[in-house]
């Protein structure tokens, strides 16, 4: 996919190609196509025969294997879903997505053979940030002594989450965010229903899946929200348990909902959710602000425990209930 907003970082990275660095880690807000950009990249790097503005063909062998998926030059290392086991009754467990060390291995290996094609090779890491501690030391050394005619691809949201000595073995690029006029006519040319509402929902971000399931649990989780009471909310939770959803996913949406309220309250405007500024704005009325910010702290102490599998239900219970407190 080529996005209109990336023309400009386009012409830009382009002037690098002359000094290749052995890694570049490509950064930006989550949302904006780092991926798609990615993949340019590396069909630039691997194209037969490159058009005029350094883009690859599209239409050579390398391009065409690139875009099946087979290319025998590029590797694209992302999380693998760990199976936390069975919970009792037989019941699977929830997902706890990284990037491993076995994964790493194949790639270190891959990057000491020979191009298939006698040319460049291209390993694609995203996002880098899911790279566990094993994972994160072992790139790290391809990094300190990078095999010949091997490009590294790092795309990361947050590069802070990255090893210092990771980021400083990289060239970083930061790619541009698009502005909102230029993000909403793209989400209407795709298509997107409620464009405006789900850009302002992803934080003007106009990249994302829309996953109709998850949009479903996202709006019967708003509605016990909107309405806060004892029972709402533990059946909340309950469902967001029943679906096996990692504890940061009901955490965006409660640090969305919550950042809303407190913009209303004290600067009247609501960022994330538009559609629903009338519940806001009665909310905000009624909300403690004391409460408020409890909640909040309470809501950043569980974030870096996020994709944590262990009892998502009662943590996320005891977070409603100091929800709860900001309108009692």
């Amino acid at each position: 996919m080529r996005y209109p907003w990336q023309e400009d970082d386009w012409r830009r990275i382009v002037r690098e190609f002359d000094s290749l660095p052995n890694a570049w880690l490509l950064t930006g807000p989550e949302g904006i196509g780092k991926v798609d950009f990615a993949y340019s990249l590396a069909r630039a790097l691997l194209c037969d025969t490159p058009l005029a503005d350094g883009r690859g063909c599209g239409r050579c062998e390398s391009c065409r294997w690139l875009a099946s998926g087979t290319h025998p030059d590029f590797r694209h290392l992302c999380p693998e879903a760990a199976d936390e086991g069975k919970e009792e009754g037989g019941k699977s467990a929830r997902k706890l997505s990284q990037i491993k060390i076995e994964a790493v291995r194949e790639i270190i290996e891959f990057s000491q053979l020979t191009a298939h094609r006698h040319g460049r090779r291209v390993v694609l890491v995203d996002p880098a940030e899911k790279l566990n501690l094993a994972a994160a030391n072992a790139i790290l050394k391809v990094l300190e002594e990078p095999p010949d005619n091997t490009v590294f691809l790092l795309v990361a949201d947050r590069p802070q989450r990255l090893l210092p000595t990771i980021r400083s073995r990289c060239r970083k690029f930061s790619l541009s965010r698009p502005s909102h006029e230029v993000a909403l006519a793209w989400l209407k040319s795709q298509g997107v229903a409620h464009a405006e509402a789900e850009l302002a929902w992803h934080g003007g971000a106009p990249v994302f899946e829309h996953d109709e399931a998850l949009y479903r649990l996202r709006a019967q989780f708003l509605s016990a929200l909107k309405t806060p009471t004892l029972v709402g909310v533990l059946a909340a939770a309950e469902e967001v348990d029943r679906h096996k959803l990692p504890l940061a996913q009901p955490l965006e949406w409660l640090a969305k909902w919550l950042a809303d309220i407190a913009a209303q309250r004290l600067a009247h405007r609501v960022r994330y959710h538009p559609d629903e500024a009338d519940a806001v704005a009665l909310l905000a009325r009624r909300a403690n602000l004391a409460a408020l910010m409890r909640c909040q702290d309470a809501l950043t102490r569980l974030v870096p425990f996020g994709q944590h599998t262990l009892n998502v239900r009662l943590q996320l219970e005891a977070l409603l209930m100091e929800y709860l407190k900001v309108f009692a």
